[in-house]
């Protein structure tokens, strides 16, 4: 699987329904043999609890600039589970029934072994429109 945006992220922007600069934006890492992703997915409950190794807060330092968004890479502490091939992007809202879908950031290769883990984005971006 290609990384993508998830399209319901795509119709929140055109109707002013999610701030990327104001908004509290998470990652959670992905195994991938427990979650494919999907066009038709549009809240984190569409992804299973098993395939999710460990989520971030908040991302920081978030910027919009050009069309593209980034944001400091955050840190995960002290992460175990299965092998991660992927990253998810959502809005944390405190429901995972309500938590929209952002993007899926496929070519992720992590071993957890209890330690910290860095997500860094591409010096680029996370994603540009």
């Amino acid at each position: 699987m290609a990384s993508a945006l998830y399209p319901s992220f795509k119709a929140l922007l055109l109707t002013a329904g999610i701030n990327m600069a104001t908004d509290d934006i998470r990652a959670v890492i992905i195994d991938s043999a427990d979650y494919t992703f999907s066009a038709g997915h549009d809240f984190l409950d569409d992804v299973p609890g098993g395939a999710r190794v460990a989520v971030s807060s908040a991302l920081s330092s978030k910027t919009t600039t050009g069309g593209t968004f980034d944001a400091a890479d955050p840190t995960l502490t002290a992460v175990t589970g299965d092998s991660v091939e992927a990253v998810v992007l959502y809005k944390h809202t405190g429901s995972d029934a309500t938590a929209n879908l952002i993007a899926y950031i496929d070519g992720v290769t992590i071993t957890p072994n209890g330690g910290n883990i860095t997500i860094q984005w591409d010096p680029t971006g996370i994603f540009s429109l």
